[in-house]
């Protein structure tokens, strides 16, 4: 096993540089976290881990000094790149800007066409820039759709130029985003389609390219692993999947516990810990008092914090609620989305004024005072990859109710959390009666909420997963001869 292990870690987003979902969460504290393992983890190895990012015009860096310019072929011109380098706790962290990127007004397009230039152009630079810097790369570890097509350019190049074998990995966050059509821009730039086993409506899109030619695959969840396998979850892709079984390793994502932490959390009324459990309850009434609701520690609060969108199950929840003709309940939802979807949260408040408040807006610190005051969170996901919601509702002592798939099925627990199999209302009113039907149960309840703020959600446990993998994928690797 080598001294050192390089790895080049590429995303479209990650925090604090540039944030606008969950992958901002998971590309700015993984990475760190790998980084952070220590000698009694890692042995002799070291790791030498480094992020490139896109030059998006919204991200925050400062200061950036440049590190390199150099072209890349595009038809019978060329496009030239541009390096700028900072450094985040130590990492370095490379930004590629050029064209393609400056052209591109936001991280993510409604268009996904839109971005594909963009996203092939900065995969390419991605896949370049180590031997620009003098860097030997082992390992280049890229995320989703948009960063995917560094795995297969690595792959084709050394096919057709013989260049220094690098292993691969790609992280699967949302199999049904694959990207659009991009046989037109692979010939402008060069770059050769490959003769693969995919489907033939599949082998011109980043997503299912890339997981055709990484080494690894990691889903963000062992559950979301098992589930893409399958014809519901696997997109159309679940045969050729099969066909990768071996290469599949789940790997669930985490939290940052020191940040979402209710022993010192600023946005809370009131501090508290699994050893002053009962320091809670005035989180609750501060949160009823703030949404204009009964102050009422006797009746179960009901919360979400979400996306309002049909995958995360939202119309299910409204559609139960509504049905509810006992509403010994109070409900507060809290997120943006499907316009559609938000004019429904608001009819039922509107039906329910007296214990339903829905906000429709993003705010960070009504969502930690929600996850610290409710009494029961709701996720009834009609599929959910990894899902952090939950690991930090059971944070802050927030029982979970949850559809049992993915990161969900992994995380929430029968003594920390309720959950339900099919993705309808029926099923979902169930549950939630079993939880209310609980809740007056202090002693139960409070072991529930225990439990659930027991559980350790740190990235800790996943770094070390990524790195065995980092360490088996140069173990396997670096015997062979260039191919």
């Amino acid at each position: 096993m080598p001294e050192t292990i390089n790895v080049l870690f590429l995303a479209a987003e990650a925090d604090p540089f540039i944030k606008v979902g969950g992958l901002g969460d998971v590309s700015g504290a993984l990475p760190r976290a790998i980084r952070a393992l220590t000698p009694e983890i890692t042995g002799e190895t070291k790791l030498d881990l480094r992020l490139v990012l896109p030059m998006h015009s919204a991200v925050r860096a400062d200061p950036l000094r440049p590190l390199a310019v150099f072209p890349l072929k595009r038809g019978d011109s060329e496009v030239q790149v541009e390096v700028f380098e900072s450094v985040l706790d130590g990492m370095p962290v490379y930004f590629i800007s050029g064209d393609p990127i400056r052209n591109s007004g936001s991280v993510y397009s409604l268009k996904a066409e839109l971005d594909a230039e963009k996203y092939l152009f900065f995969s390419l630079a991605a896949v370049e820039l180590p031997r620009q810097i003098g860097w030997d790369v082992d390992v280049l570890h890229a995320n989703d759709w948009h960063t995917a097509l560094a795995a297969y350019v690595n792959l084709t190049r050394r096919w057709e130029e013989g260049t220094r074998r690098v292993a691969s990995m790609l992280t699967l966050h949302n199999l049904p985003f694959m990207g659009p059509d991009i046989s037109e821009l692979l010939k402008l730039y060069g770059i050769p389609l490959a003769q693969t086993d995919l489907p033939e409506w599949a082998r011109v899109l980043p997503l299912p390219l890339g997981l055709w030619a990484a080494d690894v695959i990691t889903p963000v969840s062992p559950g979301y692993g098992e589930e893409i396998l399958g014809e519901e979850f696997g997109c159309g892709l679940y045969d050729f999947l099969a066909t990768r079984r071996s290469s599949l390793h789940g790997i669930l994502n985490g939290i940052d516990m020191a940040s979402y932490n209710p022993t010192d959390d600023a946005a809370l009324e009131s501090p508290f810990s699994r050893l002053t459990l009962a320091d809670r309850a005035p989180n609750k009434s501060a949160l009823q008092t703030r949404l204009g609701l009964p102050i009422n520690a006797d009746v179960p609060l009901l919360a979400m914090v979400t996306r309002m969108d049909v995958q995360k199950g939202v119309d299910i929840a409204i559609k139960a609620l509504a049905s509810f003709k006992k509403r010994d309940f109070q409900l507060v939802i809290l997120g943006t989305g499907d316009p559609v979807l938000e004019e429904s949260a608001r009819a039922l408040q509107a039906s329910h004024p007296d214990h339903i408040r829905i906000e429709t807006r993003f705010d960070a610190q009504l969502a930690r005072q929600i996850y610290a005051g409710a009494d029961l969170f709701l996720m009834p996901s009609r599929y959910e990859p990894c899902g952090l919601s939950q690991m930090i509702a059971m944070r802050y002592g927030c029982v979970p109710l949850v559809r049992a798939t993915g990161g969900l099925r992994d995380t929430v627990t029968p003594d920390a959390g309720f959950l339900f199999e099919k993705a309808t209302p029926l099923a979902f009113s169930n549950a939630l009666r079993k939880a209310l039907k609980r809740f007056p149960d202090r002693e139960a309840w409070t072991n529930m909420q225990l439990a659930g703020m027991a559980k350790d959600f740190s990235w800790v446990n996943s770094a070390k997963q990524y790195f065995e993998l980092y360490q088996s994928l140069v173990l396997e690797n670096r015997p062979n001869p260039v191919s």
